[in-house]
C-alpha cells in the first residue's frame, strides 16, 4: 500500500483530541447520496470531499453537491495541515473538461465548485486546465454557476489570469492561518502571495465574487485572527469562511484547541462588523460547504 504522506513519517507523532460533542457530521445513507458516488465513480472523477476527508461528505452528497478536485489527486506541496496525497502527480487528462461537464449535468447542479491539488511542476500550475474546465462546463451547462477554489500560482507570474479570463462566478483562494504559522502549517507558500492574489483577481473583474476561508485551533491567536480579517477587506475579500480545524492523524500538525461554537458566532459577528458582503463561521463550516445557498445570498448583497 502507498502511503499518502512520505513526507511526513518522520514527524513526531501528536495524539488527536477526543471530538466534543458540538462537532458531529450527519451521517446520511440517502438515494442520492449513493447516486452522487456512483455518477462521481463512473466518470473516474476525483473530489475533495474524499482526499481531503471532509466531515460534510454524507450531508453534501445527499443534496447532489460535490466539490471537483481536478488535475489529480497527488499534491506537489506538503502542508502539514492537509490529508490530501503527496508525491508526483500523473499527466493532465485531457478529457477531465468534459467528464466534470457530463457530472454536473447529471447532477442538475445550480452551482459547482471546482479546486485542485497543487501543481508546482506545471509550468502555468495548471491554471490553463482550469481554464478549459470553467469553460466547456459553461457551455454544457449554461444556467449553472461556476465557483473555483485555486491554489496560489506561486512563482508562476500572471498565469492566474487565466482563470479569471474564463470569468468563474466566484473566485475563491484560501489563505488558511494566520502568518506567524505558514512556516509550520503551510511551509510551500508564502501569506503576503496569497493576499495579493485575492486582491489582483478583484482588480482585474469587479464583477467577480472573491472568497477566502481561515481555520482556527492550529495555535493562533485572536488578535491574529483579526488582523488576518483586515488584511482580507483591504484585498477587498466579499466573503470569509471560519471553521475548525480537525487533525487528520497523529502525524500531522497538532490540534491546539477546539472552538466552541459561541466563539465562531463571535468571530462571525466581527468578521460582518469588517464588512465582509457574507461570513460562515461555524465548527463545521468548510469552503465549499453550502456554497450553493452562499451564492444565491451574495448575489443578493450586490
Amino acid at each position: 500500500m502507498k502511503i499518502r504522506h512520505p513526507e511526513k513519517i518522520n514527524n513526531p507523532i501528536y495524539p488527536i483530541k477526543k471530538k466534543p460533542n458540538w462537532i458531529r457530521s450527519k451521517l446520511i445513507n440517502s438515494r442520492e447520496f449513493f447516486l452522487t458516488k456512483t455518477i462521481i465513480n463512473n466518470n473516474n472523477l476525483v473530489t475533495v470531499c474524499q482526499e481531503a476527508n471532509c466531515p460534510n461528505i454524507t450531508e453534501c452528497w445527499s443534496k447532489r453537491h460535490a466539490t471537483f478536485m481536478i488535475m489529480g489527486d497527488t499534491c506537489t506541496r506538503a502542508c502539514a495541515f492537509c490529508d490530501v496525497k503527496t508525491g508526483k502527480p500523473r499527466n493532465l487528462d485531457p478529457l477531465e473538461p468534459f467528464k466534470i461537464s457530463s457530472a454536473v449535468n447529471k447532477l442538475n447542479l445550480k452551482h459547482v465548485v471546482i479546486t485542485s491539488v497543487d501543481r508546482d511542476d506545471l509550468y502555468d500550475g495548471g491554471s490553463n486546465h482550469f481554464y478549459e474546465v470553467i469553460t466547456v462546463t459553461r457551455k454544457n451547462n449554461p444556467k449553472t454557476s461556476i465557483e473555483v477554489l485555486t491554489p496560489d500560482f506561486l512563482r508562476k507570474g500572471e498565469a492566474y489570469k487565466k482563470v479569471l479570463e474564463a470569468n468563474p462566478d466566484v473566485f475563491n483562494h484560501n489563505i488558511e492561518t494566520v502568518p506567524s504559522l505558514y512556516l509550520k502549517v503551510r511551509p510551500g507558500a508564502r501569506y503576503f502571495s496569497s493576499l495579493e492574489l485575492l486582491k489582483n483577481a478583484k482588480k482585474i473583474n469587479k464583477k467577480i465574487f472573491t472568497k477566502s476561508g481561515l481555520m482556527v485551533g492550529l495555535g493562533e491567536k485572536k488578535d491574529e485572527i483579526l488582523q488576518v480579517m483586515d488584511d482580507l477587506i483591504s484585498a477587498e475579500v466579499d466573503f470569509l469562511t471560519i471553521g475548525q480545524y480537525l487533525q487528520p492523524s497523529i502525524k500531522h500538525h497538532p490540534l491546539d484547541k477546539y472552538y466552541k461554537p459561541e466563539e465562531f458566532e463571535e468571530l462571525k459577528i466581527i468578521a460582518k462588523s469588517k464588512g465582509f458582503l457574507l461570513v460562515s463561521s461555524s465548527p463545521l463550516t468548510r469552503s465549499s460547504y453550502h456554497a450553493d445557498e452562499d451564492f444565491a445570498q451574495l448575489q443578493k448583497k450586490k
